[in-house]
């Protein structure tokens, strides 16, 4: 009525016969939140921004603590402990749009397999492998960095490792998709805690795909992965209690030289005080490797990827020769021969 006769009288005047308040015509509804748009930044240390996404993880990671089950307002009070600059309100809407409230996390679908013995019993090599994600602190950043390695049970070997600002379930998908390219996964037996980036679906999916059995160890028990949980003890004592790390890349070449130092020229007392590639090189007999690359039909288990530059391919036996031999036990100078094989099908992790 008023758009009608707003040519003949007044909009006052027609608002109040209509008895509608003038700002109520005005008002045009908006599309979107109201209000300013929400930062995508977050402060830390000095003045230092990190990506929302970031702090996401890291209150992933608080939650993913045995029996914590905190609110908005804990996890504001944890944050600000590791030197975040940010309010509880902030931490309710990051909360809130990643489904981490109390009462709101997503429940883990399927059946997990529980570890039944404490004690692992390794007879050989790739027959059990343990994994777990270790916190880094590089002061020169102000900030948390994750470590993944994995390792051989049988050998104490580190056989992989990563180091970023998060671990996400697809870098774990990728690093198990290189374990199986490079060693093979079927019938390994491979053991971690109930992490968000090891309950993954895809994570469990893959696993199941490449013919692994995966492990779960109960909560608050870390002595049922006792392997890996010393190994990040020892690391602790013997690198980064000594260093001080001025950027993510100097703490990355601190840990690569270290797992060099681990693997190659380290005395493990719990193997007979010889290295994990010493024991690993003892473990990895000729019997072992044909019986762990030769399938019994005569067929290849896994597709053919691209060869050596002498002929030899990591899954053919009749190419396979004293030089593959050391190249598939761990022969550092020859790792790149290695990683140019997978490098056109997965993508390389660094580490």
């Amino acid at each position: 009525m008023i758009i009608r006769y707003k040519a003949r009288t007044s909009v006052d005047k027609l608002c109040k016969w209509a008895e509608l308040a003038k700002s109520s015509l005005y008002y045009r509804v908006s599309l979107g939140q109201r209000g300013i748009k929400p930062s995508t930044h977050t402060i830390i240390g000095n003045n230092a921004l990190v990506e929302n996404s970031l702090v996401v993880d890291q209150i992933r990671a608080v939650l993913t603590m045995d029996y914590c089950i905190y609110g908005y307002r804990k996890i504001t009070e944890e944050l600000r402990d590791l030197e975040y600059l940010i309010n509880k309100k902030k931490v309710y809407r990051l909360m809130k749009e990643n489904h981490l409230l109390s009462g709101k996390r997503i429940t883990v679908q399927g059946k997990r397999k529980w570890v039944k013995h404490r004690r692992i019993e390794a007879k050989r090599p790739m027959e059990y492998l343990c994994l777990d994600i270790k916190y880094v602190w590089v002061d020169g950043e102000k900030r948390w960095y994750y470590q993944l390695a994995i390792m051989d049970v049988f050998s104490r070997r580190i056989l992989c490792w990563i180091f970023q600002r998060s671990v996400r379930q697809t870098e774990v998908v990728a690093l198990m998709r290189w374990l199986d390219l490079r060693y093979g996964l079927k019938g390994v037996i491979i053991r971690n805690d109930n992490g968000s980036q090891f309950l993954a679906h895809s994570v469990r999916q893959t696993l199941k795909e490449l013919e692994a059995q995966q492990e779960f160890t109960h909560v608050a028990t870390p002595e049922e992965n006792a392997y890996i949980e010393a190994f990040h003890s020892i690391q602790q004592s013997e690198l980064i209690d000594r260093f001080i790390f001025s950027s993510y890349y100097d703490a990355k070449q601190h840990i690569q030289k270290y797992m060099n130092w681990y693997n190659c020229k380290r005395k493990h007392g719990a193997i007979g005080f010889i290295t994990p590639m010493e024991k690993w090189t003892q473990g990895m007999s000729w019997a072992t490797v044909r019986q762990q690359y030769e399938p019994a039909s005569g067929d290849l288990s896994r597709p053919d990827c691209e060869s050596y530059s002498d002929g030899s391919a990591p899954y053919s036996l009749d190419k396979f020769n004293e030089t593959a031999y050391l190249r598939l036990t761990g022969d550092q100078d020859n790792y790149e021969l290695v990683a140019n094989c997978f490098r056109n099908t997965v993508q390389f992790i660094g580490g």
